[in-house]
C-alpha cells in the first residue's frame, strides 16, 4: 500500500493516525512471521484514557452499540499506527487478512457486528480492496482495562 495514500484518505477521513501504542503488559505491537504481520490487540485508548469501558447490553445501558463502534474504530487506527510503526511505512503492507473484534458484554447481547462494523469499515475506508478481510466478532465478559471492545488483526506483507 502506498504510505501516502493511506495517510491522505485517513485525513479526508477527517482522521489522524494516532501515537503507536504501546504494550500495557508482556508482549509487542507486531509480530512478523514471513509474509504475515500478528497486531496484538488492541482497545480503544484517547490520551492515555480507554474510550467507551464497560460492557454493552448491561441493563444500565452505558455503552451502546454506536459507542462499541466508535471504539472499534479508535483500536483500527492504533492497528495500523502499530503497523507503520513497525513496518517504517505502509508500503510493505498488502492487506489485512483477518480482523478478531472481542466485545464485552452482558448475556444475550447480540450486536456484535454492529460492533465490529466500526473496525471493518474503517479499514476498507482507509485501503479499499486491501482493506477488506475475513472476520470473527466476539463476545466476553470482560477485557482488559475494563475496554468494551478489543481488535486484533492479521495482515498480509508483499
Amino acid at each position: 500500500m502506498d504510505d501516502t495514500t493511506i495517510l491522505t484518505r485517513l485525513a479526508e477521513l477527517g482522521l489522524d493516525l494516532p501515537p503507536a501504542p504501546k504494550p500495557v503488559a508482556s508482549y509487542i505491537p507486531v509480530r512478523i512471521s514471513g509474509k504475515l504481520a500478528f497486531v496484538a490487540g488492541q482497545v480503544p485508548m484517547l490520551d492515555g484514557v480507554v474510550l467507551h469501558a464497560g460492557r454493552l447490553g448491561d441493563a444500565a445501558g452505558e455503552v451502546t452499540v454506536e459507542d462499541g463502534a466508535a471504539g472499534a474504530r479508535q483500536a483500527a487506527l492504533q492497528v495500523l499506527a502499530a503497523l507503520r510503526q513497525e513496518l517504517g511505512s505502509f508500503e510493505p503492507l498488502d492487506g489485512i487478512a483477518q480482523v478478531t473484534v472481542y466485545v464485552a458484554c452482558a448475556p444475550g447481547f447480540t450486536d456484535h457486528p454492529a460492533v465490529a462494523n466500526g473496525a471493518s469499515d474503517l479499514f476498507v475506508d482507509v485501503a479499499g480492496e486491501a482493506g477488506r478481510h475475513a472476520r470473527a466478532a466476539v463476545g466476553m465478559a470482560s477485557l482488559p482495562l475494563g475496554a468494551s471492545v478489543e481488535v486484533a488483526v492479521t495482515a498480509e506483507l508483499v
